[in-house]
């Protein structure tokens, strides 16, 4: 019989924040390097490499002497997320609507497709990378490396707050709504667009509880298996 294959640090890292997103590791939960390293068949080493990623992301907490645990959002940080992605995201979409391309409505009308599929067959993980994705694509499209880093470090952390706070077992980042701020996008509608988003993440916003911390699993390996 064959050894399991081991993971590298990328699949770590993505699958401890699908473990995150899809609210079956909950908040504070300790993240021990030997126990991941065992469900991996990685060394510890590598599993290191991995938090630090995920600390970079927001994602974990790392204190010295006592390992890593994930990120315990505030209701404060929360709504600060949310306040800092309509001011990027608006900056995003005028910029975007000012030297848009034929190639560039492709692919986002690709990717919104691609999360239309998702949606229809219900695929939970597809869902939630799909929906941040398309929120990062925007921001690749514009060609600044300030904004791509600055938005995929807010879509990980609203990823954790959505994970803690929604009230609902559902993403409503849906495909609907992200297709007219492509229509506003692919017309240069610069004023439509900069609305949709805006109207797009206070949908979501208001789908979160802001009053407590759900009570998600403190089970690492039943979480990430």
């Amino acid at each position: 019989m064959s050894e399991p294959a081991s993971s590298s640090v990328e699949q770590i890292v993505e699958k401890v924040w699908l473990s995150i997103a899809e609210r079956r590791l909950r908040p504070g939960v300790q993240l021990k390097e030997e126990q991941i390293a065992a469900i991996f068949h990685v060394s510890r080493a590598r599993v290191r490499r991995a938090l630090t990623l995920l600390e970079r992301d927001g994602l974990v907490t790392i204190i010295p002497n006592r390992g890593a645990f994930v990120c315990k959002p505030s209701v404060e940080e929360a709504r600060d997320v949310f306040f800092v992605r309509r001011t990027v995201e608006r900056c995003v979409v005028e910029r975007l609507c000012a030297a848009v391309s034929k190639a560039d409505v492709k692919r986002l009308r690709d990717h919104v497709a691609r999360e239309r599929e998702a949606n229809a067959q219900d695929v939970t993980t597809d869902i939630i990378k799909l929906s941040g994705g398309f929120h990062l694509l925007l921001a690749e499209l514009v060609g600044s490396d300030f904004l791509f880093t600055t938005m995929r470090d807010l879509i990980a952390r609203s990823s954790l707050i959505t994970a803690v706070y929604r009230n609902n077992t559902r993403f409503n980042c849906g495909p609907d709504e992200h297709a007219e701020i492509v229509d506003a996008v692919s017309a240069g509608d610069s004023t439509r667009a900069v609305q949709l988003m805006a109207h797009h993440l206070e949908h979501v916003e208001a789908a979160l509880d802001l009053s407590d911390i759900r009570d998600l699993s403190h089970d690492l390996r039943a979480a990430l298996t």
